[in-house]
């Protein structure tokens, strides 16, 4: 083989090398870790129910951004998928990560860090959220403004309360009142409502003017007057209202779609909606029908296919028909499926189930 050969093999196969390295540390952080607690202590497994950090933290939280809080001796940082610490435990308070940054508390005082730990913009905040496109709601001397990532206000401190933006609008309180402004600080929607969604879901927010709820756009116009008795965020093109003490289903113009029937109501999630009639629950879809009757005494959101419900007591699973999956057997269950797994509590220690109900990871505390 001659030198020009060997040379040109010698940069294939550090390329190569190179690649497949990178290839391992990006699947790695695809990867989905849990949290688990053992014996006091807090670790993360896989979803196979392995241990890949071993319990160590007196606190641990879902990963955000590849990274995860994570606390030892009321000191907060932040680790790696190996369980490094890229960021060491060090902050009185700390939130995840968000648009490559995140808040953190020092000595009473909030600035935000980047994922090494550096802090780039000065804790000089009374209080301070989460980026959000591209900007942040901070508070200093009573007042709340926004930042944008060098930590130079956009947005001068002037409200009583801020909060992030969300399709290009956010909401503010002025005089105890709320309203939405741009990203520019203008006011679209002038403060002059008792109380309104946080955030504009489906191009609509909920409002609620004197004791009756409506639905305003983003020019701020009522799409929908307020003569509702609740009105809840648009999920799947319906939201849930409450009207003469009954829930149903209106779309985008106040139409019903559903007629107000039901003692309580949820949106819509996978096509289907929890709701209860008398003391039990079943759920509908979007014509209203009844898919699975009532007939249990609790009962959650559909998350990959599945949905959490308790009967005489105990929780169990379910699939769009209605049919157990998993039998009701936990004294509390978790939220809903997430990548495969769900978290469930038996006797106050909490394990995590796949979709056969198998223990992936056995209940501990």
């Amino acid at each position: 083989m001659g030198k020009k050969s060997v040379f040109i093999f010698i940069c294939f196969t550090l390329l190569a090398a190179s690649c497949g390295r990178k290839l391992e540390e990006e699947t790695k952080q695809l990867i989905k870790l849990f949290p688990i607690e053992q014996d006091g202590k807090f670790g993360y497994i896989d979803k196979t129910g392995k241990i890949v950090i071993k319990p160590q933290f007196d606190s641990a939280w879902d990963y955000s951004e590849g990274l995860a809080r994570v606390s030892i001796d009321a000191k907060y940082g932040y680790i790696d998928k190996a369980g490094k610490y890229v960021i060491t435990p060090q902050f009185v308070w700390a939130f995840p990560f968000s648009e490559g940054l995140a808040p953190v508390e020092i000595d009473g005082k909030f600035g935000y860090i980047d994922k090494t730990g550096k802090i780039v913009i000065k804790d000089d905040f009374e209080s301070a959220l989460a980026f959000s496109e591209g900007l942040a709601p901070v508070e200093i001397g009573g007042k709340w403004g926004y930042i944008d990532k060098t930590g130079k206000y956009v947005i001068d401190p002037q409200f009583l309360w801020a909060f992030p933006f969300s399709e290009g609008m956010a909401r503010i309180e002025v005089g105890g009142k709320y309203g939405y402004i741009d990203k520019t600080g203008r006011i679209v929607i002038k403060p002059q409502f008792d109380w309104t969604l946080t955030v504009f879901s489906e191009a609509l927010a909920s409002i609620w003017l004197g004791s009756r709820y409506g639905y305003m756009d983003k020019r701020g116009r009522y799409v929908i007057d307020p003569r509702l008795g609740l009105a809840g965020a648009f999920s799947e093109g319906l939201a849930c209202v409450k009207i003469d003490g009954k829930y149903g289903y209106i779309n985008k113009t106040g139409k019903y779609v559903i007629n107000p029937q039901f003692v309580y109501a949820f949106p819509f999630s996978e096509g289907l909606a929890r709701v209860s009639v008398g003391s039990k629950w079943g759920y509908i879809d979007k014509t209203g029908k009844f898919v699975i009757n009532p007939q249990f005494d609790l009962a959650g959101d559909f998350s990959e296919g599945l949905a959490r419900v308790s009967v005489g007591g105990k929780w169990g699973y379910i699939d769009k028909t209605g049919k157990f999956i998993i039998n009701p057997q936990f004294d509390w269950a978790w939220w809903g499926f997430s990548e495969g797994l769900a978290s469930v509590e038996v006797g106050g220690k909490r394990g995590y189930i796949d979709k056969a109900g198998k223990y992936i990871w056995e209940p501990t505390k």
